[in-house]
């Protein structure tokens, strides 16, 4: 993982008050110079989801700037989940069933 410093210089009332607009500025910035952005001329969510992916200081907003995919991608990835999830409880019930099954020793206790 890439690490990134938000560096310049602070007057007394930025020190004490953090700038949204600086922040977004910064990160607008850094994902232009370090995504596609030079190449097009342009910024684009895919430069900030890089960003967001690949640099730490900007790590807290993975959630909010996920990588796109497709929909159709994304519906197989919740069959697959969904499909293991299932396997997942038949083992768990095969299990129970098992244990069910065995004798239980009485003299375990003495």
């Amino acid at each position: 993982m890439e690490r990134c410093e938000v560096g310049g210089r602070h007057t007394r009332h930025e020190m004490g008050t953090p700038d949204p607009e600086l922040f977004v500025q910064y990160l607008a910035t850094y994902s232009y110079k370090h995504g596609r952005g030079k190449e097009k001329n342009a910024l684009t969510y895919s430069d900030l989801s890089h960003t967001a992916e690949e640099c730490e200081t900007f790590q807290f907003l993975a959630d909010i700037l996920p990588k796109k995919i497709l929909a159709s991608k994304y519906l197989k990835i919740l069959e697959k989940e969904k499909r293991e999830g299932e396997v997942r409880e038949d083992d768990e019930e095969d299990e129970e069933e098992e244990d069910e099954d065995e004798p239980v020793d009485e003299d375990a206790g003495s």
